[in-house]
């Protein structure tokens, strides 16, 4: 940087990117494409910015969000002409890592967890269940594949194998993206890197899957100076949750809301599957 920028204090927004990608609700703001956009253009529009940084703490979740997020912050990247540097904190896996992948160069503490480029669904089996009780399935469908994968019928060697052709078209997007940005930088062996393996911040390091060790704040010290002046882009409550802070199923119940909190806790649920496979 200019010697004059680094005794004023550059400016660096930082927009966190945290938790679960894909599971949202009302009462539960989740990690999407709709719920960062504004953060992430509101950070690369801060007057005199001369990177933005992203901050990370995500197991992953859909492929598509993260895809939507991913490409929002190139698109934004390459209009402004601004540098983008990620840091992982607990955790930038799957998903997770798929937005990192988004920025210039990427950074994580060394425990963090990174990698798993990788595609999985998980499900139940109830058919066996139902059996016992006594409850008979009926289904009917125009389109044979209508009822692929029902978890209340007996698993399809037919419907697995379509639900793993779809996986790999995933996946492959996944490990074309890897390949991209981080194209010359990579030194571990495909056949190690896209099986879905996970590692800590260390040995991502060596395996190219990111530039370095360091935190936010030593980083962008060392890169723009002790004067660094790093500004955190919140993004906007919605209208619900700054009308109705609810703070307890008590709340819920007064307000009429108790029908949504199966899907709360279903959502909840989920995500902490999520993190789980990460030991977290």
């Amino acid at each position: 940087m200019p010697a004059p920028l680094r005794e004023a204090g550059a400016v660096v927004p930082v927009v966190r990117l945290y938790g679960a990608i894909g599971i949202s609700s009302p009462l539960r703001p989740g990690l999407t494409y709709a719920s960062v956009t504004g953060s992430l253009e509101k950070a690369f529009n801060v007057n005199g910015a001369v990177a933005v940084a992203l901050a990370i703490n995500s197991p992953g979740g859909s492929p598509v969000q993260s895809n939507l997020i991913f490409k929002r912050i190139r698109q934004l990247a390459d209009e402004k002409e601004i540098p983008v540097y990620a840091f992982a904190e607990d955790v930038a896996a799957s998903g997770g890592y798929m937005l990192a992948l988004a920025a210039d160069e990427i950074y994580a503490d060394p425990s963090s967890i990174v990698g798993s480029i990788g595609v999985v669904s998980a499900s139940f089996g109830f058919d066996k269940l139902i059996e016992k009780v006594g409850v008979e399935r009926r289904v009917h469908t125009a389109g044979k594949s209508k009822s692929i994968l029902d978890p209340f019928q007996p698993e399809k060697a037919a419907d697995v194998r379509r639900l793993k052709e779809i996986q790999g078209d995933i996946h492959e997007t996944f490990k074309d993206m890897v390949l991209t940005r981080r194209e010359g930088r990579l030194t571990g062996e495909e056949e190690n890197l896209f099986t879905g393996a996970f590692w800590t911040g260390g040995r991502a390091q060596e395996l190219g899957l990111i530039d370095g060790i360091g935190d936010l704040r030593g980083v962008l010290k060392d890169k723009f100076g002790d004067k660094v002046k790093l500004k955190l882009v919140s993004p906007p409550r919605s209208l619900f949750r700054r009308v109705l802070p609810i703070s307890g199923i008590g709340a819920g119940r007064e307000f009429g809301l108790m029908d949504g909190w199966a899907d709360e806790l279903l959502g909840a649920l989920e995500a902490r599957a999520i993190w789980t496979r990460f030991g977290l």
